[in-house]
């Protein structure tokens, strides 16, 4: 691995669809090179398959779609599981969001999150809110950048790249703040206190969203602690991570990601939320369908790699998705997960990822474990609690336990 580049240890609305190009077919790999694929590429579609044909207990997956049917997981929207590129799993479930959201007397705003023309799903579309996935999606198409020389690494210092918004350098400790602090959300920005929610309308974050000058916002943030020491989670941070692939490219982040990342994985349609300064939400305003979110998960899966062609480098596929911060929360007796370039690492072993994932507020979870080779994707809204379980362990608590190893195969 290249060290000096990655290091593992009013409001305006954009419209983003990505023009038609077509998708590729869909494809085998066999490391055998003979005999049934080991593993599949999605076409237009993807190959659907069943639970027992790809080695998952097929009772499994039936009485985990039941607690979802009775409510246990509360508001989910979808759920589909794949495995070896093949869809095992697709189950969508429809709720009423106009009247659920009734109750909370919504605003057309497109941060109103109890509005239904904006949450879940924009406006009667597939397109589902991926809140903060988007920052694991804004993380591949910077990879990006740094694989083509727009970026030198990770440990470029970030502020120069925001010098148009004239930071307080003053702090001697801005100047050392390092592209791998704001990825591992070690920026040292002040935010929210700990235990903050989104309900409370003084959250950093609400203020941001119902702004005018998001990034000028972060940027007069001071510091509260040294870069680059401890985790606290920033979706400020997340901003200017999306204004610092602008300034690299050229390109707002919409149309980089359409060219650089969502057709060459045959993406097609999505929508990406604009900010009043003109650029695009990258701490959550990225919609993708449920499938196209599996896609993203899957060129991950694959080390970056789609259909014999390189998107994005495997060395940042694997320094994005290992655990840079070991334990977001190190001061309880517990383990939690821990912390990559704006991927989540909810299970590890030895500093190694057994499952990454993109989280999002609501209940939006991509979630991959590369030894068994699923990808499995969850997008629900449960912002208002209700819920007795919580989908982001499903995978794990459900699915794996029930799923044979490849040497069991």
């Amino acid at each position: 691995m290249n060290t000096s580049r990655w290091r593992v240890g009013p409001l305006v609305v954009g419209l983003a669809v990505a023009a038609c190009a077509p998708r590729a077919e869909s494809a085998t790999e066999s490391a055998a090179g003979a005999g049934e694929s080991e593993y599949e590429w999605p076409g237009r579609e993807w190959a659907v398959s069943t639970p027992e044909a790809e080695g998952i207990d097929p009772t499994a997956v039936d009485a985990l779609v039941a607690d979802i049917e009775k409510g246990d997981y509360g508001l989910i929207d979808h759920f589909l599981l794949t495995r070896h590129g093949r869809v095992v799993a697709d189950r969508h479930f429809d709720h009423d969001y106009d009247s659920i959201s009734a109750a909370y007397e919504p605003v057309d705003h497109q941060y109103d999150y109890d509005h239904p023309a904006w949450h879940p799903l924009y406006r009667d579309t597939h397109l589902h809110t991926l809140q903060s996935v988007t920052k694991s999606v804004t993380s591949a198409a910077l990879g990006i950048a740094i694989d083509e020389g727009l970026i030198a690494g990770v440990d470029v210092p970030v502020w120069p790249f925001l010098a148009a918004y004239s930071p307080d350098m003053s702090d001697p400790r801005r100047g050392a703040t390092t592209l791998e602090d704001f990825l591992t959300m070690r920026s040292g920005i002040e935010w929210a206190v700990p235990g903050a929610t989104y309900d409370d309308d003084s959250h950093p974050t609400i203020i941001m969203e119902n702004g005018d000058e998001w990034i000028r916002y972060v940027v007069d943030r001071p510091l509260a602690t040294d870069p680059g020491t401890r985790f606290d989670y920033n979706d400020g941070v997340s901003v200017l991570i999306g204004k610092i692939l602008r300034e690299a490219t050229g390109q707002r982040v919409d149309e980089w990601a359409r060219e650089r990342l969502f057709e060459p994985i045959g993406i097609e349609e999505f929508y990406w939320k604009t900010t009043p300064d003109g650029e695009v939400d990258t701490e959550g305003g990225l919609y993708l369908s449920t499938h196209d979110l599996a896609r993203i998960g899957y060129l991950f899966l694959r080390g970056g790699e789609w259909v014999g062609k390189r998107i994005v480098s495997s060395e940042w596929v694997t320094a994005a998705t290992t655990p840079v911060v070991p334990d977001v929360a190190p001061d309880n007796d517990r383990q939690d997960a821990g912390y990559g370039y704006q991927w989540w690492v909810p299970d590890q072993e030895g500093g190694r990822a057994l499952v990454f994932a993109g989280n999002g507020y609501g209940g939006q979870f991509v979630l991959v474990a590369p030894e068994y080779d699923i990808v499995c994707v969850f997008n629900g809204w449960n912002i208002h609690g209700g819920a007795s379980r919580s989908s982001y362990r499903a995978l794990q608590e459900r699915i794996l336990p029930a799923t044979s190893t490849e040497e069991d195969r």
